[in-house]
């Protein structure tokens, strides 16, 4: 009963102990387990000061008085009033991720193995649908950002839903994003052009289009940047609940965890869709007339079509040498460092804001 027990028990990094530390809040571990001895602080024989020493620390050895002459053995029955006061257990520490890989063009992930992976990492079973996992998680923030940052690989791609109707909507292959977009992107360009060529003629009415189309280039290019580093990894301000680990995690976090799935590595219409809705709306109303925006527009989903297609070539394909390099850069953001490196047509924007990764 008690082993069945502590499976259940919410899994918590050491980081996430530490930050427990005063008389408001006062977590302890012995081994792996975790304590909350808030509210036995003030009851406690020997004072409450000599816990606090300890706040946030493990105190096995302190009970066993094994660390310094200011402790003293602890009986059975202290160790037994504890069981009382647990709340979580630490995760196994384990790491997948060489902090010192470097990136090649030939690069090929070698296959996690699921039961393996599932009983040291403690962290989500692979040959089941992973969206209910994360749903009723028993890991904090903390714990599911350091494991879902730390790349698995398999030959299929895992699934997200038990149905086929739900999972089909978060699969999609590489080549549907330019059958969909790009005759989108050549109407708005056509209606652009059709209704500056009205006002000022065909000449003139095509260099319009054509710097409302550039126009729209630079600005995918920042909401690229924007959107991957505020939105995609929004991981500091993200609340400590499952709802909203799950919804990190089919937004972007399934990418960072399986980063070579090929059905997964482009956006799924329905996905782009309902973030494009905000942005092409503000267009329309900001932007002096409708031409302007439809050819603003246009170039933007020109540049968005470029993005997708490149992110699926930067992990699945030998690139020519500037790809290659960008292939490199993308990578080290997976395998060495997901704070930085937000660029994946290119480190423009983090040169301007200093997410370079060197």
């Amino acid at each position: 009963m008690a082993e069945l027990r502590q499976r259940r028990l919410k899994i918590h990094t050491r980081a996430d102990v530490e930050a427990h530390k005063s008389d408001k809040s006062c977590w302890v571990t012995i081994g792996r387990l975790i304590y909350d001895v808030t509210d036995f602080l003030h009851d406690h024989p020997g004072g409450e000061d000599l816990i606090l020493k300890y706040a946030g620390k493990d105190i096995e050895a302190a009970m066993k008085a094994t660390n310094s002459e200011e402790d003293h053995e602890h009986t059975p029955a202290a160790f037994g009033m504890m069981s009382d006061m647990l709340i979580g257990k630490l995760d196994s520490g384990t790491r997948i991720v060489d902090e010192n890989w470097v990136a090649t063009d030939d690069f090929m992930p070698k296959e996690s193995n699921i039961e393996d992976d599932l009983e040291k990492c403690e962290f989500l079973d692979l040959s089941k649908p992973l969206l209910s996992q994360v749903w009723y998680s028993n890991f904090s923030k903390d714990f599911y950002l350091e494991q879902v940052h730390q790349p698995r690989h398999l030959k299929k791609s895992a699934r997200l839903f038990g149905y086929d109707f739900l999972e089909m909507f978060t699969v999609t292959p590489w080549y549907v994003i330019p059958l969909i977009w790009v005759p989108i992107t050549l109407y708005l360009s056509f209606r652009s052009f059709s209704d500056f060529s009205t006002q000022f003629g065909s000449s003139l009415g095509g260099l319009c289009t054509l710097g409302c189309f550039l126009l729209g280039n630079v600005i995918w290019t920042i909401l690229e940047y924007g959107m991957h580093r505020f939105l995609f990894h929004v991981d500091d301000y993200l609340p400590d609940r499952p709802v909203f680990l799950m919804l990190h995690f089919l937004l972007h976090g399934i990418h960072h965890y399986l980063p070579a799935d090929g059905l997964r590595l482009v956006m799924p219409p329905t996905l782009f869709t309902a973030l494009q809705y905000p942005f092409t709306q503000l267009a329309y109303k900001i932007l002096p007339n409708t031409a302007t925006a439809n050819g603003v527009i246009s170039g933007s989903f020109a540049f968005y079509v470029l993005y997708d297609c490149m992110h699926y070539a930067l992990h699945h394909t030998r690139l020519p040498n500037y790809l290659k390099q960008m292939k490199s850069y993308h990578l080290k953001h997976h395998y060495g460092n997901f704070e930085l490196g937000f660029g994946v047509t290119s480190k423009f924007w983090d040169l301007v804001f200093k997410t370079e990764l060197k």
